[in-house]
């Protein structure tokens, strides 16, 4: 029987680049001492007429063309995204169409965010490893800017848009294994948007605390950050429980990518280096469902993922929704 790994992977940027001088000088909000709580500088942010699809597009045809993937060799693809183009078709079916993908091709979205990106690498590694399919092309794409109000300080200075394309492939030796997930949807009411779904605004679920801003997407950032630092150590630890490794042989701990606060409570509740616990949104902010693939990305550019790496993939936030797994690097 085949076992699935991460294969390539592209990523792709609107073009469009939001800075925090820009922000300050045109809001006169104290960019400083935002960035020391998020870690962020800038964000790519799309155009009016740039969609979810249009990014996907983008990234696949990177992934196609930068490593030489036949894109008749695609068996399914799976593309997770909130901000859809629209409520029904499915986006992939338009994706499928764009890129030219065989008809024989799989297709369909799933609705997940932050730890989306490991909840498809289970559906992949399940279609490969029981023979339905031999390649699949795992997309993340999100504009979650357009939920957010222009003026919204504590929304716009975190979350940027993009897309990652991510093609997993089979592999002799063992990949990816030891999968966990977990969901508390007490906590739905700490992040959520209005306006873009089947229930009125006025039935829709109501914030846990006072909502300051007009933007249909609304976060409680404080609970979700005590939920987090509660939810995923012990994820890790059932992890690692579960695997043949002890704690000192995983090489990279590669977590959602949400604020640099909340990533660093995070690296001092597990005791974790720098060096094990990469923070990689400075340049692109929060991309939800694509930051661990752009950390994946990140570390193979600078050579620090090899061949027999052993790494933990964390995702979690909303829903409450949290999944890990490890990822042993072919």
């Amino acid at each position: 029987m085949p076992n699935a790994t991460i294969g390539p992977i592209a990523v792709y940027f609107p073009e469009n680049v939001e800075t925090n001088d820009h922000l300050g000088a045109t809001y006169s909000w104290d960019m400083d001492r935002i960035f020391e709580k998020t870690g962020i500088a800038t964000r790519h942010i799309v155009s009016d007429d740039q969609f979810v699809s249009d990014l996907a597009v983008s990234a696949c045809e990177r992934l196609f063309c930068d490593h030489g993937i036949d894109r008749n060799s695609i068996d399914f693809l799976l593309l997770c995204t909130q901000t859809p183009d629209y409520g029904l078709p499915t986006t992939a079916c338009l994706v499928q169409d764009r890129l030219g993908l065989p008809t024989t091709t799989g297709a369909l979205d799933f609705n997940l965010g932050c730890s989306g990106f490991v909840y498809g690498l289970s559906m992949a590694k399940g279609l490969i490893e029981t023979g339905q399919a031999e390649r699949v092309l795992l997309v993340t794409a999100e504009t979650y800017s357009r939920y957010i109000d222009s003026e919204d300080r504590s929304l716009r200075t975190i979350f940027g848009d993009a897309a990652v394309a991510t093609l997993i492939e089979p592999t002799v030796e063992p990949s990816l294994a030891h999968f966990q997930f977990g969901t508390d949807g007490r906590g739905a009411d700490t992040l959520f948007a209005i306006n873009h779904g089947a229930v009125p605004a006025d039935k829709s679920i109501s914030p846990r605390h006072r909502k300051r801003w007009k933007s249909d997407l609304y976060m409680d950032g404080p609970s979700l950050i005590n939920f987090t630092v509660e939810a995923v150590p012990r994820l890790v630890d059932q992890i690692v429980a579960e695997s043949p490794w002890e704690e000192p042989q995983i090489r990279h701990y590669i977590l959602h990518q949400a604020t640099r606060k909340m990533l660093v409570k995070l690296k001092e509740r597990m005791q974790l280096s720098d060096e094990r616990m990469p923070i990689v949104l400075e340049h692109c902010g929060n991309t939800v469902s694509s930051t661990i693939p752009i950390v994946i990305e990140q570390l193979r550019r600078d050579g620090r993922v090899q061949p027999g790496d052993v790494n933990l993939l964390v995702g979690f936030g909303i829903g409450w929704s949290w999944a890990g797994c490890t990822w042993t690097a072919r």
